[in-house]
């Protein structure tokens, strides 16, 4: 990276991966919907080939066989070009469903002006495509499907057809034109229910998708503005904390505390205190980025893990802590603060629940052992019905003091921005388990990029 070239930050690239996950969502149900859209024109069009055919030979009203057959032919044309062109794409905007709904409603104007025009009772099937449109499309594009609908309407009242169908109303369903309204009715709603029901479904799904996106992107705002709160916090206790160092270090020369090994045994306990305190605001501007290097730290995933192990047993008063690594073979990775505080995290949380045990167990899942799950367990009390309920969620917890919950509502995040997943349950013996899964090539060491600096 040169000096005037500047780094993404997270927060923009997150917004940006949100911002795609919309459009990604938008696109996908534009290409379910044309695909919709294919296959319900291939259905009138063997409709329409059955209903001309019948019309001319079994009914004897003769038809410009040729002509109508040859605008089927068109559109099966059309339809097939459709789904070739379609198929490998994954942006379907409104002007495309558009024209193609404009296409359907020229090729029925056509076919109902060769046979009958406004006396066709198929003239009906206009209002399936004003459906779809409404349906489908904006407001506006949907308005012209209803303008290209009157349109054709009004020019088969205006320019009546090389056929005229006659109604006889008095002979009831002997009649020709009652037996075709009936077939026009039953297409339509049979159509109606089970194409616009699926498109419906299509949107609601789409729908759904974007609130979890709104969610997380609501989520996202909310880690930010903690992170901001916790680096600020840590640049003003620094100098406290700075202070209270030296202090512990006069006092330690001082002669109430050189007579009293009681009171030096406290002020290496404080020491030691205040240099966990110390520690922990350095991660927290570690992972700020304050002062992060810009080389990532190499290491192995069972290195990564005996050392979080170590160092997270020798800083906290767990009684025990059942540790079980089962990993075949070791692989390199980077090793980040962020999934190292994520999982002291979640450590910490069974460590309050269960004082007495903790368990956490590692392992490989998936066809290539693709996945690291780590299992951490508890024998405390478990998760509340509410608590499981609404898991990930802020501040959702059953310990009843303020501001609880966020630790699992971070590690959630944190989880999802490695491409992972965090779950939750009760343990059958007692007790509650926290599982996390994380793919391992979003802890691989990315590949170095060849140096052309130096290049002439």
């Amino acid at each position: 990276m040169t000096p005037t070239q500047a780094a993404p930050s997270p927060g923009a690239d997150k917004r940006q991966s949100i911002e795609s996950a919309r459009s990604d969502t938008t696109r996908g149900a534009g290409v379910r919907n044309m695909q919709q859209l294919i296959q319900l024109r291939w259905i009138a069009l063997v409709g329409q080939v059955a209903t001309i055919l019948f019309v001319h030979f079994a009914l004897e009203i003769r038809l410009p066989l040729a002509t109508m057959l040859g605008v089927a032919a068109c559109l099966a044309a059309f339809n097939l070009a459709s789904l070739l062109y379609w198929r490998p794409r994954q942006d379907v905007g409104d002007a495309a469903l558009l024209s193609a709904l404009l296409v359907d409603v020229a090729a029925l104007t056509a076919q109902l002006y060769l046979s009958g025009g406004i006396t066709n009772p198929f003239v009906f099937l206009y209002l399936l495509q004003v459906a779809l449109g409404a349906v489908l499309l904006p407001a506006w594009a949907s308005w012209v499907v209803v303008a290209a609908g009157s349109a054709g309407v009004l020019g088969l009242v205006v320019f009546p057809g090389p056929v005229t169908i006659a109604a006889n109303p008095e002979q009831g369903i002997a009649d020709p034109y009652v037996q075709g309204l009936l077939a026009c009715f039953l297409l339509t709603a049979v159509l109606a229910g089970l194409f616009i029901g699926r498109i419906a479904r299509i949107l609601r799904e789409r729908d759904a998708r974007l609130a979890d996106l709104r969610q997380q992107a609501a989520e996202e705002e909310h880690i930010v503005r903690m992170g901001l709160l916790a680096s600020g916090a840590a640049h003003e206790l620094g100098t406290p904390l700075a202070t209270l160092s030296v202090l512990l270090g006069d006092w330690r020369r001082m002669a109430p505390f050189t007579g009293h090994p009681e009171l030096q045994q406290d002020l290496d306990e404080m020491q030691t205190q205040l240099g966990r305190c110390k520690a922990i605001v350095t991660g927290i501007l570690l992972s700020a980025g304050d002062a992060r290097g810009e080389a990532p730290a190499q290491t192995t995933l069972a290195v990564f893990l005996d050392e979080l192990v170590s160092e997270w047993s020798a800083t906290r008063p767990v009684e025990t802590l059942d540790y079980r690594r089962h990993l075949d073979e070791d692989v390199p990775i980077v090793s980040d603060s962020g999934l190292q505080q994520m999982i002291g995290n979640i450590l910490d949380n069974a460590l309050e629940a269960s004082p007495h045990w903790v368990g956490l167990e590692v392992s490989r899942e998936g066809d290539d052992g693709e996945w690291l799950r780590l299992k951490v367990s508890d024998a405390g009390t478990g998760f509340t019905a509410e608590t499981l309920a609404n898991f990930g969620k802020p501040y959702n917890s059953s310990k009843g003091r303020p501001g609880g919950g966020l630790g699992l509502f971070l590690s959630l995040n944190v989880a999802r921005s490695f491409g992972g997943r965090l779950s939750a349950a009760n343990r059958p013996q007692g007790g509650a388990e926290v599982v996390l899964e994380l793919p391992l090539s979003a802890l691989a060491l990315p590949a170095e990029e060849p140096d052309e600096s130096n290049d002439g």
